[in-house]
C-alpha cells in the first residue's frame, strides 16, 4: 500500500487502503471462461484464476465450494446461454429465424466457448453430458423450424448441426467467413423446399 503522511503529525506515514471492487461469481465464471477458451481446461483452478483477477484464493471459495462446483456452474451457464441463443431471432418469419439460428451456431464469439466446452468434454464426463443436452436441444430447435418450412427430411437437420460444429472447430480463418458459410447453407436448405 502507498504510503501518506499522517495529518496530525507529518513525520509519521499512514498506510492508505486501496478500495478493491468486490467480485462476483459472474466474475469469477467470466474470468473461467476466458482461461478456457485460451489455455483450456487445465486453467480452470483457482490459483491462476485467482492471479488473473488479481485476488486471493479465498475469493474463489466464497463463491464457489470447490472446483466441481466451479465447473458445474460454467457448464451450467453456458447451457442456458446455448439455449436462450435459440429465440434471440427478432423475425416472425420461420426461414430467417432458422438462418439466424444457424449463422448464432457459426459466430465467432459462439464457436469460440463452444468448440473449448467440446474439448473439455473429451476428459470431464459432466462437460461431455451438458454437450449432448446441448447438441439434443439443438437439434430439436432446428427440425422444428426446419419441419415449419416443410423441409422434412431429418438429415437436414444433421447436417445443418454438422456443418455448424465443423466449422466451430475449424477456428477463425481470414479465407473464410463462417458466418457467411452457414447463411449459404441454411440458403441452400432453403431452396429445397
Amino acid at each position: 500500500m502507498p504510503l501518506a503522511q499522517s495529518a496530525h503529525c507529518p513525520y509519521l506515514p499512514v498506510m492508505i487502503a486501496k478500495k478493491r471492487t468486490r467480485l462476483s461469481q459472474n466474475s469469477w465464471l467470466d474470468a473461467g471462461f476466458t482461461a478456457l477458451c485460451e489455455s483450456g481446461p487445465t486453467a480452470l483452478k483457482a490459483e491462476p484464476l485467482a492471479r488473473q483477477l488479481n485476488t486471493t484464493k479465498g475469493s474463489f471459495y466464497w463463491h464457489f465450494t470447490d472446483l466441481p462446483a466451479f465447473h458445474a456452474a460454467l457448464l451450467e451457464r453456458w447451457e442456458q446461454q446455448a439455449l436462450e441463443a435459440m429465440s434471440l431471432s427478432d423475425s416472425d418469419a420461420t426461414a430467417t429465424q432458422l438462418r439466424d439460428f444457424g449463422q448464432h451456431l457459426a459466430d465467432p464469439d459462439t464457436a469460440r466457448t463452444d468448440t473449448a466446452i467440446r474439448a473439455w468434454a473429451l476428459s470431464l464426463p459432466a462437460a461431455a453430458d451438458s454437450v449432448a443436452r446441448v447438441d439434443c436441444r439443438r437439434a430439436e430447435h432446428l427440425a422444428g423450424l426446419l419441419d415449419q418450412i416443410g423441409v422434412s427430411n431429418p438429415d437436414m437437420t444433421s447436417i445443418l448441426q454438422a456443418a455448424a460444429i465443423g466449422m466451430q472447430a475449424m477456428g477463425p480463418r481470414p479465407d473464410l467467413n463462417q458466418t457467411r458459410a452457414m447463411g449459404s447453407l441454411v440458403d441452400l436448405v432453403l431452396a429445397l423446399r
